[in-house]
C-alpha cells in the first residue's frame, strides 16, 4: 500500500533529519522524504500535522511472558502494547517457562510473533541450559533458530569457567553475549539497595559492589575472550564508570539502562510501594545522577523498557515478598522524551537512544528512515499529557511506579513495514 504521512516534524537521529517533511511509503518501504516520488499516487494519507514522525521505537528487553507465564501477560497483549508504545522491533530474554535454551521454543515463540503481524520480535537465546550456570546451550543451533544473542537474563553464572568458555564460544562464532552484572551471593535474598532507605525499612540489601565485581569479571573475560559483550540493566555510578573506561580502551562493550532506573532513585519507595521493587533495585540519587551523564556521554548506549509484567496478586504483598518487575513497553517513549527534556537536549537525543543507537546493538539494519529502507514508523504529539492508569495501558501488566503520573508524548500511530497496526483513539477519561 502507497502511504503519505504528511505536515509531520520528521526526527530521524541517524540521518541528522529533524524538520517538517513529508514521509512517503512504497510495497513497505520509504519511497522519500519530503517530494514524492514520481508516479507516487497515496492509497492512504495519514495527518501528522503538529505530531512528530519518527523511526519505530526498538526496546532490548521485553518480556513477552510466553511460554509459561500466560497468567501475568500473553503475547497477544504484550504485542499489542508494544505497538501502542510505538515499539516495532523487540528482543525478548529467554527466562520463559521453559527458557529459550532449544530451537524448537525459539521457532514456536518467533511464529507466534509472526502470525500476529504485529512487533517484530527477536528472542535472546539461554546462555546455558535451563539458565542452570553449567552446560552451555547449542548457540549455532539457537542462532539458525532465529536468536540474535545469548544471555542468562537475571540468572547468574556462578563458575567463572562456565562464563569463560559461553564467551570463548559466542566469540567464535562472532555472536554477542548479554549478561546483567549482579554477584548471586552478594545480592542473595536482597530486595533493595544498600542505603538509607533500605536500612530506614528494614529491607534486605543489594550493595552497589555486586554490581561492580560481577560487571569487573565479566570485563577481564570479554577482554580475554574478544566476545561482544552487552551490559543490560547497569544501575550504579561506579558501574557507569568500570563501563566508561572499558570502552575508552577500545573494547567491544554496549550498555544499556532501564527507564524506570533513569528517573526514579531509593527515595521513590516510600511507604513500602511494591511498584518499585524492581531488578536491578533503584539506587541512590547520586547513582540515578550518573545514569543520566552516562547516557549524556555515550557510557550508556540505549534505553530500555525492561518490560516484565507481573500479575496483580503477586504485587499486592509485603515488598521483600511482593515480585520484582514493572510493565513499561507503553512508557519508553514518554521516559525517554523526559529525560531529553530534563537535561535540555533535542527530542532527536530522546530519540536516538530507543531507535538506530538500540539497532546496532541488536545489530540490526534499523531504527532509521532512510529510502529503501523497512517502513517501520511511529508518529506521536510529543506535547500531550496522559496519566498513567491501568485502564490506558494495553498490556495484561499494570503494575507500573508511574501509576498516577502525567506523563508527556503519547504514539498516536504506529507502522510495522508500511502497515498502520496501530491508532489511538482516546477513551473517556483518557
Amino acid at each position: 500500500m502507497n502511504i503519505r504521512i504528511k505536515n509531520g516534524h520528521l526526527i530521524d537521529p541517524k540521518n541528522n533529519i529533524d524538520g517538517r517533511h513529508d514521509l512517503f511509503i512504497m510495497d513497505g518501504r520509504v519511497a522519500a522524504v519530503g517530494i514524492a516520488p514520481a508516479d507516487f499516487v497515496a492509497q492512504q494519507v495519514v495527518d501528522a500535522t503538529n505530531l512528530v514522525v519518527a523511526p519505530g521505537l526498538i526496546d532490548l528487553a521485553a518480556r513477552l511472558r510466553e511460554p509459561g507465564y500466560e497468567y501475568k501477560a500473553t503475547l497477544e497483549s504484550e504485542m499489542n502494547a508494544a505497538v501502542a508504545g510505538g515499539i516495532t522491533i523487540l528482543a525478548c530474554p529467554p527466562d520463559t517457562d521453559p527458557p529459550l535454551d532449544e530451537p524448537g521454543l525459539v521457532e514456536m515463540l518467533k511464529h507466534r510473533a509472526r502470525e500476529l503481524n504485529k512487533a517484530r520480535v527477536y528472542p535472546v537465546g539461554a546462555l546455558t541450559y535451563g539458565l542452570k550456570g553449567v552446560e552451555l546451550t547449542e548457540m549455532a543451533e539457537l542462532a539458525d533458530a532465529g536468536c540474535i544473542a545469548f544471555s542468562q537474563a537475571d540468572a547468574a553464572i556462578t563458575d567463572t569457567r562456565v562464563l569463560m568458555r559461553s564467551m570463548q564460544y559466542a566469540a567464535t562464532f562472532g555472536f554477542s553475549v548479554w549478561l546483567r552484572p549482579q554477584d548471586s551471593f552478594l545480592a542473595r535474598d536482597g530486595v533493595a539497595h544498600d542505603g538509607e532507605v533500605a536500612t530506614r525499612l528494614g529491607l534486605p540489601a543489594i550493595p552497589v559492589c555486586a554490581e561492580t565485581i560481577a560487571l569487573a569479571t565479566m570485563l577481564q573475560l570479554a577482554r580475554e575472550t574478544g566476545v561482544r559483550l552487552h551490559v543490560c540493566r547497569i544501575s550504579s555510578a561506579d558501574g557507569v564508570a568500570l563501563v566508561r573506561a572499558a570502552k575508552q580502551q577500545g573494547m567491544p562493550i554496549t550498555c544499556d539502562v532501564s527507564a524506570n532506573h533513569v528517573h526514579l532513585s531509593e527515595m521513590d519507595i516510600g511507604f513500602f510501594d511494591a511498584h518499585c521493587h524492581l531488578v536491578p533495585p533503584l539506587r541512590s540519587l547520586r547513582d540515578r545522577d550518573a545514569l543520566r551523564a552516562g547516557l549524556l556521554d555515550g557510557s550508556i548506549d540505549a534505553i530500555c523498557s525492561d518490560h516484565s509484567p507481573v500479575d496483580e496478586d503477586a504485587k499486592q504483598l509485603p515488598f521483600a515478598e511482593a515480585e520484582a518487575g514493572a510493565t513499561g513497553l507503553e512508557l519508553l517513549l514518554p521516559l525517554a522524551l523526559k529525560w531529553a527534556r530534563q537535561e535540555r537536549r533535542p527530542i532527536a537525543d530522546g530519540l536516538a537512544r530507543i531507535t538506530h543507537q538500540p539497532a546496532q546493538i541488536l545489530g540490526l539494519d534499523a531504527g532509521h528512515l532512510s529510502v529503501g529502507s523497512i517502513a517501520d514508523v511511529c508518529v506521536f504529539d510529543p506535547d500531550v499529557f496522559w496519566q498513567i492508569k491501568p485502564a490506558a495501558l494495553s498490556s495484561q501488566g499494570k503494575n507500573t511506579p508511574f501509576l498516577g503520573v502525567e506523563l508527556q508524548g503519547r504514539v498516536c500511530y504506529t507502522l510495522i513495514r508500511g502497515q498502520l497496526v496501530y491508532q489511538f483513539q482516546p477513551k473517556h477519561g483518557q
